[in-house]
């Protein structure tokens, strides 16, 4: 860290700012963009120096509030989607186990409360616990 410089100096010495301090990890060459204003760690906006959201609960809770605040998406209605996500994947892992489906797998992230099934005897435990809905 010894060798960090403090200042940039831009428009042919025109103007000196401050540096931003981030430092490549593969090379060890220190960030060449100029550090934001009010950024308290003197970072540039690539390197954390925008704001990265509220830190407290009740900061979250709030911007949570705000985010429902049309009425069309609920807490309530996000827990659903959430849980539907889920069975759709273990039906997913069901069919992939009994060799129901010749297609690929479904990419990304598995949603919240997924536990893959991967074993017959675990698929047997799943059919008797989540009985087939049909709407």
């Amino acid at each position: 860290m010894e060798n960090i410089r403090k200042t940039l100096i831009t428009a042919n010495g025109k103007i000196t700012c401050l540096r931003c301090i981030a430092m490549s990890k593969r090379t060890r060459l220190q960030c060449g963009r100029p550090a934001m204003k009010l950024s308290k760690g003197q970072k540039c906006n690539f390197h954390g120096g925008k704001s990265t959201g509220p830190k407290t609960s009740e900061g979250k809770a709030r911007i949570s509030k705000a985010h429902l605040i049309h009425g069309n998406e609920t807490v309530q209605i996000r827990l659903e989607r959430k849980q539907m996500n889920a069975y759709f994947a273990h039906i997913e892992d069901v069919m992939h186990l009994l060799d129901m489906t010749t297609g690929s797998r479904k990419r990304g992230p598995k949603p919240n409360g997924y536990k893959p099934i991967k074993t017959i005897e675990e698929v047997r435990k799943w059919v008797l616990q989540n009985p087939v809905r049909c709407a």
